[in-house]
Parts: structure tokens; C-alpha cells; sequence
């Protein structure tokens, strides 16, 4: 059964601070090794990796100026820890491992004039995307950050929570977050919850897609712990940066999104696609993630650190053929409290 921490309704900052509050490493360090033979576990991740008891998978694609490779074999590529080279010992097309989807939805007032292309698109894409095997769940986000649907297979029941996203700019009502004035956008705050809350306790392939034009506004996270909480999840974060520009100019404020969404999806795995407010950019670029999720490869290795489960991160730097350019994260958290637990 899928874990289910949180709860169907308004999630409040404070609940975001006891969370992060809790990450703090234990003082003990890392617990005595067991005596016990150690057994395989098979855990994918989303377009990356996960540790588990010594084992890392590392989910990536490759692509290059003809698009995605999907002939390559183990020899074709190399796997770098912290520069040191590692022993592939396992190395597939991975098309049908069980995928979790996290859609996190901007329902802040700049969003207005383009919130119903990006019900529309989203449902579409997970009509597509989805089989019984894989789970989705919707999230929105503007002074508040709330689940609108959990787990589900079903793209009706995702469409139906789709389309019951409204525009929230707290006007008239205040904010529930503590952070005094009701503007906000609390982008920062739904992906650590999205991440730490929903997908850190999930096995499988594991990914997050944020429609948001990438302005932060009273979030208590900020793009580090946010990017971190990604990262221990070992999810996969696409940004569409979708926006309304005549809202900026329209207030006179510049746009700044795009540079912290660059770094949030870079790290983790993902890309960011710029589709502005046009409705066939936002469908190719939903296009383009279903291609991705389509043709990764999922390498295997234990890492020649015998320190398995110690909390620092390591670097990761994948090479396959010249001109071939590697989506991947560009690391994990060696933390055994990382590891997803079987459906």
C-alpha cells in the first residue's frame, strides 16, 4: 500500500518546518554493520539513482543531434562516483518499471490566464502516461499549498481534481501560512512537501512535473532544501515553465524564474522546457517528458566507497559516446533512510 502522509487538505508552513526539522543527521553516525549476508533489492528511481544497502541504480537518457539513443549496451557508457570510475554491473532499457507522477500546479494569480491550458494538457498527458501499475498524485500551490488528489491510477480521477484547481490569491481571506501578507506563492514549500511527504518512501521510478512560470513568493524553503528534498526522494523534477508575461508588465515587475528552475531541474535529473503561454508548446513539451520516460536506460553498481550510508552526497558524472549529451542527476545522498519501500 502506498504510504499516505499527507492529508487531502490545506498543508500549513508549519507542517513544512517540523518536516525539515526532522532531516537533521543523527549525532550517533551510521549504525553498526550486520553480520547478515547482504541481499539484492531491486529499486528503480526516477532518471537516476537510489542506494540501497550497497547497490545504486541510476536512471538517465541519452540523446544526440538526431534525438534519443536507444541501442546502447553496457560498454557503451561509464559511471563516475565523486571522479572515481565504478563497475557497471547491471544495464537496461527501462520502459516498464512502475512510474509515480507528482504534479505540482501554480494556482497563483499570475497563472490566471493560463491555468486552463495547463488543466488541459496535464490531463492529456497523464491519459497517456498512465497504466495500471503507475500511480499519480496533484498538488496546487499559491498562499497555500494543497493536495488535491492522492494516489491514483485512474486519469478521470486526476482530470476531475484538474479541473477543480482555482486561481488563490488570498484576497478577501488572508493566509493560512503565518507569513503576514496574503500574495504568495509557496513553489519552494510544494516541492519539499511534494518530495519529502510523498515520494521519499516510494520505490520505482519516481518524477515530479511543475507547471509554474518559477516565482517563489513567502515559501519558508527555499531552492537549496527544496533541490535537497529532490534529491533524497532520488525524483526527477521537470519544470514547464508556463506564464502569462502581460502579468508582469502589467504590475511592472520583472520576471525571475527561469535561472532557480534551471538549477532545481538540473540537479535532480529533469530539464526545464520554456513553452511561454502558448497551448502546442505545453503539449509538445508534455510530448517530449513522454519520450524521455520512454527510452531510459537504468545502470547498476555498488560504489567503491565502503562508506554506504553515511549522509554526505556524492557526485555523479555519467559518459557514453562522443557527441552524446547524458540526462542525469548530478548526485545522491548516501542516507539508508532514503531507500523506497516496495509496494
Amino acid at each position: 500500500m502506498r504510504s499516505l502522509c499527507l492529508a487531502a487538505t490545506v498543508l500549513t508552513l508549519g507542517l513544512a518546518t517540523v518536516l525539515h526539522a526532522q532531516e537533521a543527521p543523527s549525532p550517533g553516525g551510521p549504525p553498526p554493520a550486520s553480520k547478515a549476508e547482504p541481499q539484492p533489492v531491486d529499486i528503480g528511481d526516477v532518471q537516476t539513482l537510489k542506494v540501497n544497502v550497497n547497490l545504486v541504480n541510476v536512471y538517465f537518457s541519452v540523446r544526440d543531434k538526431n534525438g534519443y539513443i536507444t541501442n546502447l549496451h553496457k560498454d557503451d557508457c561509464s559511471i563516475f562516483e565523486d571522479k572515481g570510475l565504478q563497475k557497471t554491473k547491471n544495464f537496461t532499457q527501462e520502459k516498464n518499471l512502475p512510474l509515480t507522477i507528482g504534479i505540482l500546479l501554480d494556482t497563483s494569480g499570475s497563472q490566471q490566464n493560463v491555468l486552463p491550458l495547463e488543466q488541459q494538457a496535464g490531463a492529456e498527458f497523464l491519459k497517456d502516461v498512465l497504466t495500471p501499475k503507475d500511480e499519480a498524485f496533484l498538488i496546487s500551490f499559491d498562499i497555500n499549498v494543497n493536495l488535491l488528489s492522492d494516489y491514483t491510477n485512474s486519469p478521470r480521477e486526476i482530470k476531475r481534481a484538474m479541473d477543480s484547481a482555482q486561481i488563490n490569491t488570498g484576497a478577501g481571506t488572508g493566509s493560512v501560512t503565518g507569513n503576514g501578507a496574503a500574495r504568495g506563492t509557496l513553489l519552494y514549500d510544494a516541492v519539499y512537501l511534494a518530495a519529502h511527504d510523498k515520494l521519499r518512501q516510494e520505490a520505482g521510478r519516481k518524477i515530479l512535473i511543475l507547471l509554474t512560470d518559477g516565482g517563489d513568493q513567502g515559501s519558508q524553503e527555499n531552492i537549496k532544501t527544496a533541490t535537497e528534498a529532490a534529491q533524497k526522494a532520488n525524483a526527477i523534477v521537470y519544470v514547464i515553465l508556463i506564464a502569462d508575461r502581460g502579468f508582469y508588465s502589467g504590475f511592472g515587475m520583472g520576471y525571475t524564474g527561469d535561472a532557480d528552475m534551471e538549477r532545481l531541474a538540473k540537479d535532480t535529473g529533469g530539464r526545464v522546457i520554456n513553452v511561454g503561454n502558448n497551448g502546442k508548446k505545453l503539449q509538445e513539451a508534455f510530448d517530449q517528458i513522454q519520450d524521455e520516460l520512454r527510452t531510459q536506460y537504468l545502470a547498476s553498481y555498488t560504489p567503491t566507497n565502503p562508506k554506504i550510508n553515511d549522509g554526505t552526497f556524492r557526485t555523479l558524472n555519467i559518459t557514453c559516446q562522443p557527441g552524446q549529451k547524458i540526462q542525469a542527476r548530478k548526485g545522491y545522498y548516501a542516507m539508508a533512510d532514503s531507500q523506497g519501500k516496495d509496494d
